[in-house]
């Protein structure tokens, strides 16, 4: 069975669970063509994603012109998928924040995708993240005949869940993987009541080298580690905030950023002004042995997100042993539960991070191993991706099934 993923970038410092994911299946013996839009000239640190990124062709590597041929390629060989696909793009035009011309270029991205799915032979597509990525793959399966999937993360697909046509993403899918029932609940939300039967959990997951380490010991200084992309969404600003305050508590508290974006800037303006210059490190962005040895070397991980689905990071500190300190946003609280794996807070309040950080630091090296243990233990029961990747097998393999949708 071929199966095709695609991506809208790929691969990525922060999708190492597509890589993971697409690894495990791989290990059931399907074989996985893997597609992206761009990623080909992206920084990678990791030496499992330079082979990964060999491994993947690129619909914009070319420019416009092959993008074009293949919209005429499309239409001359399949005009009634071409046609249908056109009337989806006209339904994915109204209401939405992206103007018409993006629309059309997502059309011939899919076309040129199409195309390359037919020449593979692929029989089903899969794709993650509900938005961008999903159009064009709803659009390329429909000109290629073939059925597709998408996993859906969130928070992004369900702040504008109307603009992208979250419902009729769903609504033609052969199955929506969802990552947590939160999210679940989120997809249900805007789906027609008898599309929620093809709606699934299959959870992101670690593989062996995290699920079968040895604990770390606890850390004895009050360090904290946080692994993110440096943007609002994430709240380091504020994060910087509750450790001066710790500070001011008398707690000699540190912090390593592991991660780069937009707002580094703004970080490091953040840092100088609240005095934290001796006290916080940023590190840019690391592979994942550096980002696994930073989360050792510290006592727990600190996030302060305005939104998120379930980070990976959060279950990789956990079966390393470390307690979690985070926001209760989207699914979090499935791991991260206050007195038992770490510390639970409102976001946006950087008194109660602030009180966190305290609670942390002041925690005897008793605790702190019995939240590591019973953390390690909630991953391995929950996000095994073997396991994980179980469920979506047999997803794909009902799929593949179905009779091929005629030209």
């Amino acid at each position: 069975m071929a199966i095709g993923y695609f991506i809208n970038q790929y691969p990525k410092v922060s999708h190492s669970f597509i890589r993971r994911e697409i690894l495990a299946l791989e290990a059931r013996g399907e074989t996985i063509h893997r597609w992206a839009l761009r990623g080909w000239d992206a920084d990678v640190v990791d030496p499992v994603d330079l082979a990964e990124r060999d491994r993947t062709r690129y619909l914009l590597q070319g420019g416009v012109v092959p993008l074009l041929v293949a919209g005429l390629v499309m239409l001359v060989r399949h005009p009634g998928r071409w046609l249908a696909a056109m009337r989806l793009t006209a339904k994915l035009s109204r209401r939405t924040d992206r103007s018409i011309p993006h629309h059309l270029i997502s059309f011939l991205e899919g076309a040129r995708l199409a195309r390359e799915l037919n020449a593979a032979g692929i029989r089903h597509l899969h794709t993650h993240f509900g938005t961008n990525a999903a159009e064009i793959a709803m659009l390329a399966a429909t000109m290629a005949g073939i059925p597709y999937s998408i996993t859906i993360h969130g928070s992004e697909e369900f702040d504008r869940p109307v603009q992208i046509k979250l419902g009729l993403k769903v609504e033609r899918a052969a199955f929506v993987a969802v990552i947590t029932e939160f999210c679940a609940s989120q997809v249900y939300r805007w789906s027609r009541l008898q599309d929620w039967a093809k709606i699934t959990v299959v959870r992101c997951g670690l593989l062996a080298d995290f699920l079968k380490a040895p604990p770390a010991p606890s850390v004895e200084a009050p360090h904290f580690v946080h692994v993110g992309r440096l943007s609002g969404v994430k709240g380091q600003l504020l994060m910087l905030e509750a450790l001066a305050e710790t500070r001011h508590q008398g707690v000699p508290a540190t912090l390593t950023l592991v991660g780069d974006g937009e707002m580094r800037a703004d970080v490091e303006a953040a840092i100088a002004r609240l005095g934290l210059t001796d006290h916080v490190t940023i590190t840019g962005w690391a592979d994942e042995a550096e980002v696994r040895a930073q989360i050792v070397r510290a006592r727990a991980m600190v996030m302060a997100s305005f939104a998120e689905g379930l980070p990976i990071v959060i279950m990789e500190a956990l079966a390393l042993g470390r307690p979690v300190l985070a926001t209760n946003v989207g699914a979090i609280a499935d791991l991260v539960r206050t007195g038992e794996t770490g510390w639970l807070y409102s976001p946006g309040s950087v008194h109660a991070m602030a009180d966190a950080m305290v609670a942390c630091a002041r925690a005897d090296p008793e605790t702190l191993a019995r939240m590591g243990a019973a953390g390690r233990a909630l991953v391995a029961e929950r996000h095994d991706q073997m396991r994980e990747a179980e469920k979506l097998h047999a997803l794909l393999r009902a799929s593949t099934d179905r009779p091929k949708v005629a030209a």
